[in-house]
Order: structure tokens, then C-alpha cells, then sequence
């Protein structure tokens, strides 16, 4: 107990520490300052409305900035640091494949072995997957595809057994990419079963442990209620905090800023794994030819445009050609958190980047850009770019205040602590954040809804063309 308390001021020491270094190193050889790094994070955020995020910098295969942004509770005016426990989402899925990929190299697994015999019975005879009963491809899954994405399962299942995606099998396992939860957690099965040992147990002894991730687990601890982050929406609403009781290797843990950096750093020095098995961890796989990261079953569905940048998945991560070298990535995304990390072991960089915010996505194209000079597949990620605002004065904001009726609803416009909200009770719109992008143009960041004010001979403000969600209609001031 007395040693866990010791970690807490030395995790904030850490933060000063790596915030008082004046020079980061980019991929390219150029430098950063810290001073830059944080401006550009403060900014961005400010901009894009961004609740908290952490980042951590590797250079030289050794973490040298890691900070932490903006709240862990906002409601209760909490503040993110570096020891803050923070839901990882799918980085989770990265851990889990190092583990995999180290008990390949012991011998316990075989990636290319088809997972069905390893196990007392067939997969269609288990619960979760008696769905599979009548298509023999389960018997062709292996570990590699389960890593690689390309067991022909959903990312998640439908719980009604009457929609899509089912549990089932949609392609040939092995000859397509399509994210997959499910093939993970197919995996996961596996190795317990052959390891007779629990996920959590085999992430202490071979991750945590060793790379000194001192709060992270793959299960809620009680020493995680000191300092956690609670993820938020996009307008800043405060979302429950889940804590999981059982592990799950594709997105149960929890970590922080430091201890996720720590083991990016050990990746990029391989260590525990020999040359042989780490580059099966971060070689090609699976190319990519999907428009889309998610929701890519439709084998039809196919682009040229990643060819470019040789995208494709390894074991558990993404890759793609930089300027710099092969870079690795992996996503994180859940209700009100979204992470994103990518490094470059030829230049022994890397960026992790950590956000509770369900906004934070729409920073991470130019964040990433900024801080490294690399432009990651934005696009096939879908990630969509935040919209840049102005600020107006209490008086120019005053101008857009009444009652606005329309063909399909009703909109109260009201200025509550200098911030512009809009009401709509017939539509189910409860008091919602308005943001101005000009003068004259405003819009919701909950859904794609703009408004162009228009000035009546008066020279105030006496209607509004609305564009929602594709939808053109006039809105007319009565109040």
C-alpha cells in the first residue's frame, strides 16, 4: 500500500519533467518544441471542443513528453494528468496481439494453425457460436486471421438474431479485411483454454509487469478510483463510467498516458519477441482495399486509393508507407472516448494520443500532422475534420436570441453564460449548444444542422435558411 502512494507524485513529477524538455524530435529529423507541441494541443482543443486528452512523444525508442489536457470530469472541474486511468478502447487490441504473438514464439500457439484443434469440441458447439452450425469455414479460422482481421466474422454481433450482422461468416476467412471484435474474442477463447490461464493473468506476467505499467489492467482495480477519467459527449456531457470485471483482449483495459507509452516504447525496441516474430507482429498481412475501416464485409465494396500508401494490417495493428519508414497504428474508439497512436520503428518515434471526448477524433488529422508531418488514411478511417468557429460578442450573439418557427419545428434561440443554445421540443432537441462559424452562420455539433441568418430591411436578424441533415427549409422569426 505504501508503495502505490509513491507512484502518484511520481507520475506528476513525470509530467514536469517531460514538459520542461525544449526539443522533440519528428520522423523526418526535424525538431519540435514543447512549447509548440503544447500550444498547438491547447488550441486544437479549444477549437474543436475537445473535454481532455493525454499525449505521449517517443523519441529515440524512450517516451520524452507526456502530458496531460483538459478534464477528467468536467462537471466536477477535474483535471487530466498523467497517472489519470483512462478506458483504452481498442489500443486494448494491441496488447492482447503482443501476447498472442509472444506465445507463438514459445510454442504454446501456432498462428497458422486452424484455431478449431486446439480446442475439446467443435467452435459451432460453444455458445457464442452455434450459429456457425452448417458453414464448415470455421474449420479455416486461424490466429493469424483473427489478428490480421480476416476471419469473415462482424466487428459485433447483432443481439437480435433477425438483423444483420449476424454471427456468421461472411467470406472466405483469410481472403479479405474486415475489423473484426469477434475474431479477438474467438482468440481469446483459444488461448485460455489452451493456457488454462485467464487474459488478465497472462497480461501481468507478460505486459504489465515487464513494461512497468503500473496502472493498467485488463480488469477495473480498486486502486483506479484515485485518479480516472470519465469519458464525455459531444457536448461535454459527462458519460457513466464502465468498470469491466472480466477481461476482454478487444477493449476492456484500462491505462494511462504513461504506461501506454512505456509500451509502445517497448514494441519499438521488440522487446520480448525475437526478430523473427516481430516482424510477423508488424509485416503486411491482409492488404487493405476497403473504402472504409469499419463495416467492410461486402467483399465488393474496394478501392485502389490505399495502394499508395501500401496500407494493410499486421497482427493487431494497422500499417502503411510514410515517408519515414512503415508505420504502425491503431485506433481506439467508445462511447465518449477516442484514441489514436501511431509510430515508426525505423525512426524510433512515436505519438500516442488519448482523449475522453467523443470530439477528439476531429483533431487527430491535423494533430497528427502537425506534431509528426505525417498525413494519416483519414479518410478511410472516417475521421471528419472539426469545424472552426469564431467568437462574436455578447451583443452580436444577443442578434440570434427568439422564437423561430418553421414547416417542421419550432427553435428557441436563448443565451444562457455566453453560450448560444437552441430548444426544440417537437423534434426531441433538448437545449443544444449553437456555435458560430461566422457572423451570420451557425450550427450543431450533435448533427449535421446549419443556419444561415438573414438581416430583414430593419437590419435585424427576421429568418433563417436551415439546412438539416439535408433537408432545406426557412425558419421566420415571430418572437
Amino acid at each position: 500500500m505504501k508503495k502505490y502512494f509513491l507512484i502518484i507524485p511520481l507520475c506528476i513529477g513525470m509530467q514536469f519533467l517531460f514538459a520542461q524538455q525544449k526539443q522533440v524530435k519528428k520522423p523526418d529529423g526535424g525538431t519540435i518544441t514543447t512549447a509548440y507541441i503544447d500550444q498547438t494541443v491547447k488550441k486544437l482543443m479549444d477549437t474543436a471542443v475537445v473535454t481532455g486528452l493525454c499525449i505521449g512523444v517517443v523519441n529515440d525508442g524512450k517516451p520524452v513528453y507526456i502530458k496531460g489536457y483538459g478534464y477528467k470530469n468536467k462537471v466536477l472541474n477535474q483535471m487530466n494528468d498523467t497517472s489519470t486511468c483512462f478506458y483504452a478502447a481498442s489500443l486494448t487490441k494491441v496488447v492482447f496481439a503482443y501476447i498472442v504473438v509472444q506465445l507463438a514464439q514459445e510454442g504454446v500457439i501456432d498462428l497458422d494453425k486452424p484455431l478449431y484443434t486446439y480446442l475439446p469440441k467443435p467452435i459451432p458447439e460453444y455458445d457464442n457460436y452455434k450459429e456457425l452450425a452448417g458453414d464448415d469455414r470455421w474449420k479455416l479460422i486461424t490466429a493469424r486471421e483473427c489478428l490480421d482481421h480476416s476471419t469473415g466474422f462482424p466487428n459485433w454481433r447483432n443481439p437480435d438474431p433477425n438483423s444483420e450482422p449476424k454471427m456468421k461468416i461472411y467470406f472466405t476467412p483469410g481472403s479479405h479485411y474486415s475489423y473484426s471484435g469477434e475474431g479477438l474474442m474467438l482468440l481469446q477463447m483459444v488461448i485460455e483454454k489452451i493456457t488454462h490461464r485467464k487474459l488478465e493473468a497472462m497480461a501481468q506476467k507478460k505486459v504489465f509487469k515487464p513494461f512497468h505499467m503500473t496502472r493498467s489492467s485488463f480488469i477495473w482495480q480498486p486502486r483506479f478510483e484515485s485518479n480516472y477519467a470519465n469519458g464525455h459527449g459531444i457536448e461535454e456531457d459527462t458519460i457513466k463510467k464502465d468498470r469491466y470485471k472480466e477481461a476482454y483482449g478487444a477493449g476492456s483495459m484500462e491505462t494511462t498516458i504513461g504506461d501506454y507509452s512505456r509500451f509502445i516504447s517497448g514494441l519499438i525496441n521488440k522487446k520480448g519477441l525475437n526478430e523473427k516474430y516481430w516482424n510477423e507482429m508488424f509485416s503486411p498481412q491482409i492488404a487493405i482495399n476497403s473504402n472504409t475501416q469499419m463495416f467492410s464485409l461486402n467483399v465488393a465494396d474496394t478501392t485502389s486509393a490505399n495502394k499508395a500508401i501500401e496500407l494493410s494490417y499486421g497482427l493487431g495493428v494497422g500499417l502503411f508507407k510514410t515517408p519515414y519508414g512503415r508505420a504502425f497504428f491503431k485506433e481506439g474508439h467508445g462511447i465518449g472516448w477516442v484514441h489514436y497512436m501511431i509510430a515508426i520503428p525505423q525512426q524510433k518515434t512515436a505519438l500516442i494520443i488519448m482523449s475522453n471526448s467523443a470530439n477528439g477524433e476531429s483533431i487527430f488529422t491535423e494533430l497528427t500532422q502537425k506534431l509528426t508531418g505525417i498525413t494519416i488514411p483519414y479518410k478511410w478511417e472516417s475521421y471528419v475534420p472539426y469545424r472552426s468557429t469564431v467568437k462574436l460578442t455578447t451583443e452580436q450573439l444577443k442578434q440570434f436570441e427568439g422564437v423561430w418557427e418553421g414547416p417542421e419545428y419550432t427553435a428557441t434561440v436563448k443565451l444562457v453564460n455566453g453560450q448560444l443554445m437552441v430548444e426544440a421540443p417537437k423534434v426531441n432537441l433538448p437545449p443544444t449548444h449553437l456555435y458560430t462559424q461566422n457572423d451570420h452562420h451557425l450550427f450543431l455539433r450533435i448533427m449535421e444542422a446549419d443556419f444561415e441568418f438573414v438581416k430583414g430591411p430593419d437590419g435585424k436578424f427576421d429568418k433563417a435558411i436551415a439546412d438539416d441533415e439535408g433537408q432545406h427549409y426557412e425558419l421566420k422569426r415571430i418572437k
